[in-house]
C-alpha cells in the first residue's frame, strides 16, 4: 500500500495523474474530501482518499492501516518543520517501512541553503527523517517550470517576463519528469538513504526563457530585469503575506550571487526518464502563456 499525502497541491496532483496513467493504486491522504472532490481526486481512477491531517496522528489510523511506503509533501508552510516531523513520528508508530521526502533542501544547485529559510526548514524535516529510524529517501528538485505559468498576467498582457534575477542562469524543472521519478520509486522501492537532486537539461538566463516562451506562442515576450524591492512591492500588492515575501527576497538574493546553475540529470537516467527542455514545457503551455482560459 502506498500513501501520498498533498494530493491536492499541483506536485502532488501530477504524481496522482502519472499514478492512474499507469493504472497503479494509490491512497491520498486529504484534509478536505470536499476540496479533494472539487480538485477531481475522487474521480481520478485507482485514487484512494482517505481524510485526515499530517498535525494531527490520531486523525491518520485509517490513512496510514497497512502503508509501506510514504510519498511526504506539504505546503511551505511557517509550521511545515512541525508538520511533517509530527507525520513521521506518527509513520514510526504505524510501523511504515519507507517515508519519501518531496524537499527543497538544495544541493549546490543554486544558492546557499543556510541563507533561505524554506530550505533550512526542509533540511531539519531531513535530519529527523534520517534519524527516524525508517528508511527514507529525498527528492531535491531544482526550481519548477511551472513558477513562470505565475507570470503569465504580464506575458499575455504586455509581452514581457519581469523578474529580479539580472543576467544569472537557473535550471529548471518539469514538474511532470518529478511526477514520474515519484511514482518509479513508490511503486518499485529502492533508493533508500539517498538524496535524489533533480534539475532540468539546461541552465538557461530569463532572456533565454523568455525567448523559449516567444518561439512556443509566436509572439516576441521581451526580459525585463526589475529590482528584487520592485517584485517584493508587486507581490505585496497582490496578497502575498510578508512572510512569504521574506523567504523569496532570501532566495533571491542568494541566487544573485551564483549566477551559474549546475545541471544534473542523474536522476532522469537511474529512472528512465527522458529530461523535458523548457522548449517543450513552453509549446505544451502555450495557450497559457497566451492567457488562456485554463491560465
Amino acid at each position: 500500500m502506498i500513501l501520498m499525502t498533498g494530493g491536492t497541491g499541483l506536485n502532488g496532483r501530477m504524481t496522482i495523474s502519472e499514478f492512474a496513467r499507469e493504472r497503479h493504486p494509490v491512497r491520498v491522504l486529504v484534509r478536505s474530501l470536499a476540496k479533494a472532490s472539487e480538485a477531481g481526486l475522487d474521480r481520478t481512477p485507482g485514487v484512494e482518499l482517505v481524510e485526515g491531517d499530517m498535525a494531527r496522528p490520531e486523525s491518520l489510523c485509517a490513512a496510514l492501516d497497512r502503508v509501506e511506503r510514504v510519498l511526504m509533501i506539504s505546503s511551505a508552510t511557517p509550521d511545515m518543520v512541525e508538520t511533517q516531523c509530527r507525520f513521521i513520528d506518527t509513520c514510526r508508530r504505524a510501523r511504515v517501512r519507507h517515508v519519501v521526502k518531496f524537499s527543497g533542501a538544495e544541493s549546490g544547485i543554486g544558492y546557499d541553503p543556510a541563507k533561505f529559510r524554506f530550505t533550512r526548514m526542509h533540511e531539519e524535516i531531513e535530519d529527523h527523517l534520517e534519524g527516524s529510524g525508517l528508511a527514507w529517501t529525498h527528492i531535491r528538485p531544482s526550481q519548477f517550470m511551472q513558477v513562470y505559468l505565475r507570470e503569465v498576467p504580464d506575458i499575455a498582457a504586455k509581452g514581457v517576463l519581469r523578474l529580479p534575477f539580472a543576467d544569472i542562469e537557473l535550471s529548471p524543472v518539469d514538474i511532470g519528469d518529478i511526477a514520474k521519478v515519484s511514482f518509479r520509486l513508490l511503486r518499485d522501492g529502492g533508493h533508500e538513504g539517498e538524496s535524489l537532486d533533480m534539475t532540468g537539461p539546461e541552465a538557461l538566463t530569463m532572456e533565454k526563457i523568455a525567448a523559449r516562451i516567444s518561439a512556443a506562442i509566436g509572439r516576441e515576450i521581451r526580459y525585463v530585469a526589475i529590482s528584487p524591492e520592485e517584485r517584493r512591492r508587486s507581490l505585496l500588492a497582490n496578497g502575498v503575506s510578508v512572510g512569504f515575501a521574506d523567504a523569496l527576497d532570501e532566495q533571491t538574493a542568494e541566487r544573485l550571487k551564483r549566477p551559474a546553475a549546475r545541471v544534473y540529470l542523474g536522476t532522469h537516467t537511474v529512472f528512465g526518464v527522458r529530461p523535458t527542455t523548457f522548449a517543450e514545457f513552453a509549446q505544451r503551455h502555450a495557450d497559457d502563456f497566451r492567457g488562456g482560459p485554463a491560465a
